[in-house]
């Protein structure tokens, strides 16, 4: 036998998984499948039957997949799964104005909406520290509206990379979405594509580029949270098509 033929096959490979359940949806995955045992033994089979598909939305609601994050100088990722929805030149939000935060000239604002059936976790954008966690309770309108980033409950972060360069995001609950969890504070240092929280049940989020960074994706697009590449620092020239 020859030793190609003895030699262990050291090829590397990749399988796909099931992704895993947040520890967040966790306690709403159970309460449904309690409800899905109370319907067969006490109601009906029939809308037993129907509450097993909602405890299985319920779960893959929170699923948590692990996610690949591009390496590069200057890049930055997006913070969202979802549609790309709005691409536009605006003044960045109040709570984000400052020296020592986005300034006060336009900015590039990249919108994602999450649909009931998005990831809802949310990822840091750039390594850094996070500067600014800045939380306004506010209204439930559509979260595709251009106004719902003026109107409903939102919160803003700051993050500040090791160069300077800082990059502001706001997470928006929507027309389903009650509440959005924060897992970072002030202070805290973050990897690009780290979890730093989640808005329950259909949301956008809005990234505010950076002067100099074009953004590199296009209205209709599908974004992947920590994956997606949204722009990259020094990169004057916008991605072909782009209504700027």
């Amino acid at each position: 036998m020859s030793s190609l033929e003895t030699r262990p096959d050291t090829t590397p490979s990749a399988q796909w998984r099931w992704p895993s359940v947040h520890p967040e949806g966790r306690k709403f995955a159970l309460i449904s499948a309690g409800i899905t045992a109370l319907m067969f033994l006490v109601v009906s089979h029939v809308l037993g039957w129907l509450m097993i598909g909602v405890t299985i939305w319920v779960a893959a609601f929170f699923r948590d997949p692990v996610r690949a994050v591009p390496q590069g100088k200057g890049l930055i990722v997006a913070p969202a799964d979802g549609l790309i929805t709005m691409i536009q030149q605006v003044a960045p939000p109040r709570e984000l104005v400052g020296e020592d935060a986005l300034g006060t000239e336009p900015l590039i604002r990249v919108s994602i909406f999450m649909s009931v059936f998005d990831v809802h976790i949310n990822r840091a954008p750039i390594a850094g520290t996070i500067s600014r966690v800045v939380y306004i309770s506010g209204k439930f309108v559509n979260a595709s509206l251009d106004k719902a980033s003026e109107e409903n409950e939102r919160q803003h972060l700051l993050v500040e990379g090791t160069d300077g360069t800082r990059v502001g995001f706001t997470q928006i609950a929507g027309l389903v979405a009650r509440r959005i969890l924060p897992f970072v504070k002030p202070g805290d240092i973050v990897a690009a594509g780290q979890r730093i929280g989640l808005i329950r049940f259909g949301s956008r989020v809005d990234v505010y580029l950076p002067a100099g960074a074009a953004p590199r994706v296009a209205l209709g697009q599908r974004s992947i949270a920590g994956e997606t590449i949204l722009a990259r620092l020094g990169d004057g020239e916008a991605a072909r098509g782009l209504p700027l």
